[in-house]
């Protein structure tokens, strides 16, 4: 039987992948000197410009399967793919805070903040993907609703007044206490090991998960990293489809510090069971 919550959140889900629609224009066009404001999208291999039902999120990708109407040649898995996982980060913000009891609640900041965030971080894990380079507009934004977020708990939080002053600042120091020791690595190696934009990125990411959970997200981010590095080394020994690894290989970490961040956002996770430490 399908029920209120679930018409709601089909309609979330589709109004995540009409912005992730949106997002795959952003990626495509940044630092290209096309503006992403301006112009129909059009096909990269041909020029033709794409009418209404071509840019229909993921349907018309499955109804042209995958081919573009005018040159038939083969579009990017990117795009629905970015749509479908645009969506569902939605609707996991939807069921992380709304309260179907109220239609007006407290959490509705948490909600707008935290869809704007999940835009963001689609966008970072496609570009340092891409290009290896995560982009500072894309960071400072970042760090405004990191610190959007901070305000918004000192409004909202029920805490007695001491427990709330403890809790703010623990979340404004964990973004530098976190990003510290990936700056020096940086700085040690001279960006050989890691880019300046990774530090730059967990300083947000302390911000708004905090000290403890937001340890937790970038632990996490460095062990499925390393079991991606070693599953790379490993399928390169065996000359997987001429794949070729090797200490110069460069390996974007920001895909790995998101997925660090959504496994603790969504899931809670306090990998070293140190949240009884932060109120």
């Amino acid at each position: 039987m399908i029920t209120v919550d679930i018409i709601f959140y089909i309609l979330v889900f589709i109004f995540g992948t009409i912005i992730g629609s949106f997002l795959n224009v952003l990626i495509l066009r940044h630092n290209t000197g096309v503006s992403a404001m301006k112009g129909r999208s059009f096909c990269f291999s041909c020029g033709k410009k794409l009418g209404p039902f071509e840019l229909v999120p993921v349907l018309s990708f499955l109804i042209q399967r995958g081919k573009c109407q005018g040159c038939q040649s083969k579009i990017s898995w990117q795009y629905p793919v970015i749509e479908c996982l645009t969506g569902l980060l939605f609707v996991g913000v939807f069921m992380k805070y709304f309260d179907f009891r109220s239609l007006y609640s407290n959490n509705i900041w948490y909600i707008l903040i935290s869809l704007i965030v999940m835009a963001v971080l689609v966008f970072i894990t496609v570009y340092d993907i891409k290009h290896k380079i995560i982009p500072d507009g894309l960071v400072i934004t970042f760090a405004i609703l990191a610190l959007l977020k901070i305000v918004a708990d000192f409004f909202l939080m029920t805490s007695t007044p001491a427990e709330i002053k403890y809790h703010l600042i623990w979340y404004l120091l964990a973004g530098p206490i976190l990003a510290a020791p990936l700056f020096f690595i940086w700085l040690f190696s001279r960006g050989r090991w890691m880019g300046l934009g990774d530090p730059k990125f967990v300083l947000c990411i302390g911000w708004f998960l905090g000290p403890i959970m937001g340890l937790s997200a970038v632990i996490l981010a460095f062990w499925t990293g390393a079991a991606y590095g070693l599953i790379l080394l490993t399928l390169s020994k065996f000359r997987w489809h001429g794949l070729k690894i090797n200490g110069k290989t460069e390996v974007p970490f920001a895909p790995f510090l998101v997925l660090g961040f959504l496994l603790v956002f969504f899931f809670n996770l306090d990998i070293l069971n140190l949240n009884f430490l932060i109120p």
